[in-house]
């Protein structure tokens, strides 16, 4: 996706949901509440420690191991690494590239052990559980399991190399089980599943109560995630502000940030249709009086009126207006905005 797509960016929120993920309170939200294991109840932040290691790989420029944790289970003295992959769309290649991220891993935690520990016959490598979070809404359709991905596997039995990946998917996900979560993870994935403004502000308005009654730490946690995704296509000066919103506000002033946010944005698109009509009105007046006439001039001012119309109504479609609002706001008929929909 880019700018002049109608939807929203999802790219951004994967810079978002590293800085959310890196919470250990929301890492264990997203295992317990997401992944089905028998293992995940004994997850608990007390047991959790983050690996400050970026794993690129050579094949894999710009492609790296988001997030690392190690864990220790409350049974036992075992540990065992999660690997967390952040994808907004599918790669074919995912359980060739988690193999690569799982064997580094495994060669780094060799190096650091004493290299007579490490020969010795009672010695385990950690268990690694890779995660791969999707948040796009086609369908993930890469294989789940690594063996899948070598040519003829039909034809062999048990003698291969495999593992299965947990497949962490927003948008699988329906609106009343997210609202029911009633917790900082459920909220982010119903938000991210949102495709425009519209949207995004009816959910927010639906998760009130939810938000009202979070510790203030996880509300923070969500407002910031939140900030990337009603500050895109934005002025620099609103984007401050509504930042600026979010940032002071607190669990029990929830209905004020949704009020304000919004306010906020509505200022920004009647800045636009300001500028937008202005700047038609000057080239119809200029057109009018090239002509020499005043039917030239008038006409030339109703073209230009009747451009900065249709250009301010392709750029709330891109922003993911509804046509009900852009009508209003243009005075166009609901049919020319819709007709202009269909040629983006």
């Amino acid at each position: 996706m880019d700018n002049n797509n109608p939807k929203l960016v999802h790219q951004p929120h994967d810079t978002g949901y590293k800085f959310l993920l890196s919470s250990k309170k929301a890492f264990v939200q997203l295992i317990r509440c997401f992944i089905q294991a028998a293992w995940t109840d004994q997850i608990h932040e007390q047991n959790l420690v983050r690996i400050d290691k970026s794993l690129i790989l050579p094949d894999f420029q710009n492609k790296e191991a988001d997030l690392v944790y190690r864990a220790q289970l409350k049974d036992t003295d075992f540990i065992f690494y999660v690997l967390l992959e952040l994808q907004s769309r599918v790669d074919f290649l995912m359980p060739y590239r988690l193999l690569l991220y799982m064997t580094e891993l495994w060669r780094s935690i060799v190096q650091d052990v004493n290299g007579k520990r490490a020969t010795r016959k009672d010695y385990r490598l950690p268990v690694i559980v890779p995660v791969v979070l999707y948040n796009a809404p086609h369908p993930w359709t890469a294989p789940r399991h690594f063996r899948e991905t070598l040519y003829g596997e039909k034809l062999f039995d048990t003698h291969l190399l495999d593992f299965r990946y947990h497949l962490v998917n927003v948008f699988s996900y329906q609106e009343e089980e997210l609202l029911q979560m009633s917790n900082l993870m459920g909220a982010v994935f119903l938000l991210d599943q949102a495709s425009d403004r519209q949207t995004i502000f009816d959910r927010l308005v639906k998760l009130i109560d939810t938000l009202s009654q979070m510790k203030e730490d996880e509300f923070k946690l969500f407002t910031a995630w939140a900030s990337t995704i009603l500050t895109q296509g934005v002025s620099p000066a609103q984007r401050d502000e509504i930042v600026q919103i979010l940032e002071h506000a607190q669990p029990k002033e929830v209905k004020t940030m949704i009020s304000h946010a919004g306010k906020a944005l509505e200022k920004e698109l009647k800045s636009e249709l300001k500028k937008a009509r202005q700047q038609g009105m000057e080239e119809g007046m200029e057109e009018g009086m090239e002509k020499g006439m005043e039917e030239g001039m008038e006409k030339g001012m109703e073209k230009g009126m009747e451009e900065a119309n249709l250009a301010m109504a392709r750029r709330m479609l891109c922003s993911g207006e509804s046509i009900d609002k852009i009508t209003q706001y243009t005075g166009l008929s609901p049919e020319k905005v819709a007709g202009l929909k269909i040629q983006q």
